[in-house]
């Protein structure tokens, strides 16, 4: 390979994926592709270079000395063109500040508080950009990120908002007509023979499965064959509330809810789990009184809706 010839960029942002998360399968999912999409990008990029970039594990791949030489550079690079991007952008759309967050979160806490937001902060314009898949600020057009996971993402920092603590819950009315216990009471094999609200999600998971949640409790998983599956989280607790079975239930995703009374938690304590929901900013970022605030206000806000829990909602306690 000549010095003066760089691979295409594409195969960069395949090979960037893939030492970043150690997983060719995790790398497709996150870019959209097969599988054998990446693996055929790093062959190539392997057989241009001359050299092993990854070293295939029985699960996942390691990078190589080669490939961690590789990989710092390509990362230093994005990261360069990322703050670019960002810089352009910002000066495109003063004032505006993009928050991006899942379905269920900016359903289910982030809309229903804007209105408070609009009073404390009115001159802040807020822009919501909404996934289902796993967000990296160094690729989205995004200032902040409030997304679930383990609390480590490459380049960012992270500041735990609500810790995963799930209820499986159904509407006043399911618990009355299916569900042979009052609400609370029910201990975990109770729920085998229900109908099960499902969402849906890659491999490995991002959040607790109903199979997740029966393996805890030392259950087998069930069956099924009345269950439903749906693609984003307000989909299924819309399915909840309609009588059509039981959903897993996340904090602070169905406080209002169950507060308002139109949801019933089956069980009295909840499961928790090491993730949770963060709020995530990039390390490298320059000072922005716009984002600050705003971060502010989440961090305080999340504190008082957990206040709020507790004393309302005694069956959550962390």
């Amino acid at each position: 390979m000549g010095k003066d010839r760089l691979p295409p960029l594409r195969t960069l942002l395949f090979f960037e994926a893939a030492g970043r998360l150690l997983s060719f399968s995790a790398a497709a999912r996150e870019l959209a592709c097969t599988q054998s999409a990446v693996s055929h990008q790093i062959g190539w990029l392997e057989a241009d270079l001359g050299t092993t970039l990854f070293r295939r594990l029985h699960r996942g791949v390691a990078l190589t000395s080669d490939g961690v030489r590789l990989y710092e550079a390509t990362r230093e690079a994005l990261d360069g063109i990322g703050d670019a991007v960002t810089h352009i952008r910002d000066r495109q759309r003063p004032g505006v500040l993009t928050v991006a967050t899942d379905f269920g979160f900016a359903a289910g806490w982030l809309l229903p508080r804007l209105g408070v937001l609009r009073q404390l902060l009115p001159e802040l314009d807020v822009r919501i950009v909404t996934m289902q898949s796993a967000i990296d600020l160094r690729r989205e057009a995004a200032d902040i990120a409030i997304t679930f996971g383990h609390g480590h993402w490459s380049g960012c920092e992270a500041e735990l908002l609500f810790p995963e603590q799930v209820l499986p819950v159904c509407s006043p009315a399911f618990q009355t007509s299916r569900a042979p216990f009052a609400a609370g009471t029910a201990v975990p094999a109770d729920l085998a023979g229900l109908p099960l609200l499902h969402l849906e999600s890659g491999r490995p998971a991002a959040w607790l499965s109903w199979g997740d949640w029966f393996t805890l409790h030392g259950l087998a998983v069930p069956a099924g064959g009345q269950d439903l599956t749906f693609n984003n989280y307000p989909l299924v607790l819309q399915a909840a509330l309609m009588g059509q079975g039981v959903a897993l239930g996340w904090t602070p995703l169905i406080d209002e809810l169950m507060r308002d009374g139109h949801l019933v938690a089956l069980l009295e304590r909840p499961v928790q789990t090491e993730r949770g929901y963060f709020l995530v900013t990039a390390s490298r970022r320059k000072p922005d009184e716009r984002r600050d605030r705003f971060c502010r206000w989440v961090l305080e806000e999340s504190r008082r809706s957990g206040d709020r829990r507790n004393n309302s909602l005694p069956g959550f306690l962390s």
